[in-house]
């Protein structure tokens, strides 16, 4: 299968790549989207809806509508406490906070800003509305996250995350997703408004310490003193990201010796270096963009850094470098659960069906129950929220897990937390998760290897593929072994994958349509070494082909996570 890396990938960007700010705000503001262009109406992934002014597929119109819608949903809903919103530093999200203030102070609704227009990680908006709503049946709380996570600097997000502080579900972004559109059909007629200046004087518009209350909460989730105790030295880089004010703040709270690398806020993101297609991504668990920290590993005992928004980690250790996404899960579950006595017995692992299957043996052998369900955090929120999960993790570096007391922290994903864990592993077993990843692998055989390709795909390419079943797969054999099982649903709770999963005894590959992207992905794991994994990938390629019609674009190795 080839690889198509851009000569880029990895380099300094050029100027003339760079996104032209005052141009992408003002399409914001004056490009209307047609409500019947596919591409440019309301559609929520995985994560919340995404795109970009400069297509009409992130505008004003969209921020509008979608906010009234959640001011609908809430009405309908009876959810009536605060409000948490909260965005990160990409350019189109000051603007998309101003125009959904508008809206929600003009519905009359109570809105927690961050105090000094502080930027505020995804992490630290859920565990707002977690704190408010303990021990509450009524005047709950939720949130708006305006974020497109570790996207482009051209693209912009926004996401609703309702009571239990995690995403919002499919029946949630469906009734929300379609009461913005007919608004947006409506030529925005229906949408509640008022003028900036004065919904920021509105008496339900309020401040809240985003900053000093979750970092003053950390040590229940971490334990600071051993990593102060064994004077590990830190270094994190934020890449620009909403969570460039807390490492510093962490540092003095907690008496650590970490060391921020750059506390640079650039809407251009120019510091960072490009991702695999020469394009500039916040992506902590990529290699290419990660340059800049990977340069200094040496100078710590461990490193981290996390994506636009802070739900996302990447780890970087002296031995290692960076530690891929499934590695680092890995570690952290194993020493987790060996070292969270107050935990429950039951608490299980969670994880999605893309994730590598070291994981399974590693639940196996600490005799815990694995939760295994279909890609999406929204999956795992209930689970953590009641404590029936002790952790939770995705291939794409996000994970979150329970207070050291067994209750509840967030139900979103935290990368701050995640990679905070590495120096609590790494200061009481002695060992950097690089080094602990090794043992893990040897005592489990064959250490896997894995990777993701991805190709282009229309709209109807991806939703064949997110239609496939098990009956549509006429192979019997998987890179010469028997094909074991094939899934179009999630063993946890039997959640439909939107995709298809092929299982061997030796590897397996899922592939499914992404949420974000007009492109597909597979993901392949083997356990018998690079060109049985390449195998894999080859094969699946063709059997996807081989069930969807019209026959889709022939991948591309353009994410490798081979290690």
């Amino acid at each position: 299968m080839s690889t198509h890396i851009s000569p880029l990938a990895g380099k300094a960007a050029p100027v003339e790549s760079l996104v032209d700010v005052p141009k992408l705000v003002t399409a914001y503001y004056v490009n209307i989207p047609d409500p019947t262009v596919a591409a440019q109406r309301v559609t929520f992934g995985t994560s919340g809806h995404r795109g970009s002014a400069f297509d009409a597929s992130f505008n004003e119109a969209h921020v509008l509508t979608i906010t009234q819608a959640i001011c609908q949903y809430r009405k309908a809903h009876a959810i009536n406490g605060p409000l948490f919103l909260g965005i990160d530093t990409h350019a189109l999200s000051e603007p998309a906070c101003a125009s959904a203030l508008e809206v929600l102070a003009a519905n009359g609704v109570e809105v927690m800003l961050a105090l000094n227009d502080e930027y505020t990680p995804t992490p630290a908006i859920s565990h707002a509305i977690l704190t408010h709503n303990r021990g509450r049946s009524t005047g709950l709380a939720d949130g708006i996250v305006v974020t497109p996570s570790h996207n482009p600097p051209r693209d912009g997000g926004f996401k609703y995350n309702p009571p239990n502080g995690g995403p919002a579900g499919q029946d949630i972004t469906d009734w929300i997703g379609a009461a913005a559109n007919r608004l947006l059909e409506k030529s925005l007629d229906g949408v509640k408004r008022m003028l900036h200046t004065k919904a920021l004087r509105a008496a339900t518009t309020r401040r809240h310490d985003f900053l000093g209350a979750y970092v003053g909460d950390l040590g229940s989730v971490i334990d600071m003193h051993v990593i102060r105790s064994a004077k590990i030295h830190m270094g994190v880089d934020p890449l620009g990201g909403a969570g460039a004010h807390y490492w510093a703040r962490i540092a003095e709270r907690y008496k650590l010796d970490l060391e921020v690398v750059s506390e640079i806020v650039d809407p251009t993101f120019r510091f960072m270096t490009l991702d695999w297609d020469g394009q500039i991504r916040m992506d902590p668990s990529s290699k290419y963009a990660m340059q800049r920290l990977l340069a200094m590993k040496d100078r710590f005992d461990i490193a981290f850094a996390c994506d636009t928004d802070h739900d996302r980690h990447g780890i970087v250790t002296p031995t290692a470098g960076l530690l891929m996404p499934n590695h680092y899960l890995s570690v952290a579950i194993d020493y987790l659960f060996r070292h969270r006595p107050q935990w429950s017995a039951q608490a299980a692992v969670g994880k999605t069906v893309v994730s590598t299957r070291l994981i399974d043996q590693i639940t196996a052998r600490l005799g815990r129950t694995l939760d295994e369900v279909p890609v999406g955090f929204k999956w795992f929120s209930k689970g953590l929220l009641d404590g029936t999960l002790g952790f939770a993790g995705e291939e794409s570096a996000g994970a979150a897990f329970l207070r050291r007391d067994g209750t509840v922290w967030t139900t979103d994903k935290d990368g701050l937390t995640a990679a905070l864990l590495s120096a609590e592993i790494t200061a009481r077993t002695g060992h950097d998760p690089g080094a602990l990843y090794k043992e893990l692998a040897r005592a489990f055989g064959n250490p896997p290897l894995a990777d993701r390709v991805e190709a282009p795909a229309t709209a109807l390419q991806k939703k064949q593929l997110a239609a496939l079943t098990p009956q549509q797969i006429a192979s019997t054999e998987l890179a010469g072994e028997k094909i074991e099982n094939i899934l179009n649903k999630a063993p946890g709770n039997d959640a439909p994958i939107g995709g298809i999963k092929v299982v061997a005894s030796s590897g397996w590959f899922a592939a499914r349509p992404s949420g974000t992207e007009d492109i597909y992905k597979i993901y392949a794991e083997s356990t018998q070494g690079p060109e049985h994994l390449q195998r894999i990938l080859q094969e699946a390629q063709r059997i996807v082909d081989a069930a969807i019609a019209p026959v889709a674009p022939r991948a591309a190795a353009v994410t490798s996570q081979t290690g």
